[in-house]
């Protein structure tokens, strides 16, 4: 096609929205502004903190950590044909040397939505999730998010 698509979430966490705070609908449309499209080069990762107002005028902060993956192409690139001698050429062309398609990469976005406003640690947070994504590293993401989001509060006066 032309590289058009649309996003899709793959992973959510949690999985079901929280009462008091529900996953933001059209969310995947936010994180790719300009649209879903594929690129014949990987595009170096981009990180944009942006701001969405809920119908009560409450705040949260969506962090969007974008890179490109490349993408398999499950068609072989093909000619338009006009008339009989060209669809000669072309069945000659393919049984000699196929035309190899061209490698293509597609935007994959990781995506924090908080009330509290912390562009860095958002970044650090985002950043480390890539990391261990791209690196392959045997570590449940669930884990990782579920550190990240987690902290020890020492009770005054108590052992830490």
């Amino acid at each position: 096609g032309n590289g058009d698509g649309q996003g899709q979430i793959l992973q959510r966490f949690p999985e079901k929205d929280w009462e008091d705070n529900p996953f933001p609908q059209g969310i995947e449309l936010f994180c790719q502004p300009s649209g879903w499209q594929l690129f014949t080069e990987r595009n170096p990762p981009t990180f944009f903190v942006a701001v969405l107002t809920d119908i009560n005028s409450e705040r949260h902060y969506c962090a969007c950590f974008t890179f490109w993956e490349a993408v398999e192409s499950a068609q072989p690139q093909s000619h338009p044909s006009n008339g009989e001698e060209e669809e000669e050429e072309e069945e000659e062309e393919s049984s000699s040397s196929p035309v190899q398609p061209a490698q293509l990469f597609a935007p994959k976005s990781l995506v924090l939505v908080s009330r509290l406003d912390h562009a860095e640690v958002f970044r650090n947070s985002l950043g480390l999730i890539y990391t261990i994504y791209v690196d392959g590293l045997s570590v449940s993401l669930e884990n990782v998010i579920g550190n990240l989001l987690t902290c020890t509060i020492p009770i005054t006066g108590g052992a830490q």
